[in-house]
């Protein structure tokens, strides 16, 4: 397997960033993560889009032109010529002289195996759990994950599948998802402040045209609870029942038509963008 460090591809075992990388002193740098079907790579210019905007949010000067990354990327996928696979795309906030101020920034890319959620989740959904938290950045795509970390243990001893981060009761986004709620009239709603514009969000949002209303707007821990339907998305979970959250049960402990009809609609669009 090869991945891209600094300048130039090398194999996984010999790839190395320096200890001096502010990603490594202070955690500092921005990524991407976008699945590939053998050499197409699903709604790139979105990941790319995504990417140079949480660069220019944390004030990372990206190191190389899009079309310079694009042949980045390519060159990656022959290289190590995957079936199905996810590549991570990484901007560090470079060698620093101090530990502290940046410097020029490192491009770093490795690709890997793709997990999808298993059937079991799918059909039966999953449960998860609250947490008062609220990232720093949260339009921005940073490689701090500290607190969805440190929730680990609190996510084993619960059986959850992921956290959902509220501060002042108003929820926000899991460390690494979007949340979406359905309430009782059919409304799909998704919070629109302090969260991630995941690109799953993005596309479930121009699924729903005359079929389904939308709208995006502040939503509660209790309007949560109270919901017909929960759902979280990503790029590797696509769309995710959800059937507990904390102790209460959502949907009768089901996974609800609008979200199967919804995971159905995204497979579709898939299918469409790979031809």
């Amino acid at each position: 397997m090869f991945s891209f460090v600094v300048d130039k591809f090398e194999t996984h075992a010999s790839a190395v960033l320096h200890i001096s990388d502010l990603a490594v002193q202070r955690g500092y740098g921005i990524f991407d993560f976008f699945k590939i079907k053998g050499r197409h790579i699903f709604f790139l210019a979105d990941h790319l889009d995504r990417f140079f905007h949480s660069a220019k949010i944390m004030k990372l000067a990206v190191p190389y032109s899009r079309e310079q990354i694009k042949g980045f990327i390519f060159e990656l996928i022959e290289k190590n010529a995957l079936t199905e696979s996810g590549i991570k795309m990484i901007l560090t906030g470079g060698y620093s002289t101090d530990g502290y101020n940046p410097a020029r920034s490192n491009l770093l890319m490795t690709q890997h195996p793709l997990t999808l959620p298993s059937a079991d989740q799918i059909d039966n959904g999953v449960r998860i759990i609250t947490h008062p938290y609220v990232k720093e950045f949260p339009e921005a795509k940073t490689i701090n994950y500290s607190m969805g970390i440190w929730l680990l243990d609190n996510l084993k001893a619960a059986g959850a599948a992921d956290v959902l981060y509220y501060e002042g009761e108003i929820v926000s986004e899991f460390p690494r998802c979007n949340v979406f709620i359905v309430t009782h009239d059919n409304v799909i709603l998704t919070p629109a402040r302090k969260v991630l514009h995941g690109v799953t969000r993005k596309n479930i949002l121009k699924l729903t045209g005359a079929q389904y209303t939308i709208k995006e707007a502040d939503i509660t821990r209790d309007e949560v609870y109270q919901a017909r339907e929960v759902f979280l998305t990503s790029t590797t979970k696509r769309i995710l029942p959800v059937v507990r959250v904390d102790d209460r049960i959502i949907s009768e402990g089901q996974p609800g038509p609008v979200t199967l009809g919804l995971l159905n609609e995204l497979l579709r669009l898939e299918e469409r963008d790979a031809v």
